[in-house]
């Protein structure tokens, strides 16, 4: 069975960031993003195609920075897209505004399990 990029992206929120993000065994991406923010959409295409190739080896998640500002507001996100890389519960990567898809594959890469 194959799996598609849309089941493999996850949505998370404040209420479930702890568990979802901070718990994960592997390491987990986040998309800050927001309805209004244009570079946004363009890059969510990129992460789901990403989170396939990635399946197994790294957690691919949403946040909608609007609907959940203390989750937001909690990492210091001041920009969107902002996509933070999560290991262990500690930021190890970041990448600030809309990328190419081989420089999203290169630097979230170097972070795969």
């Amino acid at each position: 069975m194959h799996t598609t990029a849309t089941e493999l992206l996850v949505t998370v929120t404040d209420e479930t960031f702890a568990a979802s993000v901070l718990a994960s065994d592997l390491p987990v991406v986040v998309d800050f993003w927001a309805e209004w923010c244009p570079p946004c959409r363009k890059i969510s295409h990129t992460l789901a195609e990403l989170a396939v190739e990635f399946e197994g080896r790294m957690v691919f998640a949403a946040l909608n920075s609007d609907e959940n500002p203390r989750t937001t507001r909690d990492h210091r996100v001041m920009s969107l897209p902002t996509l933070l890389v999560f290991r262990g519960g500690v930021v190890v990567g970041s990448i600030v505004g809309a990328r190419p898809k081989g420089y999203l594959r290169d630097a979230l890469g170097a972070h795969a399990a």
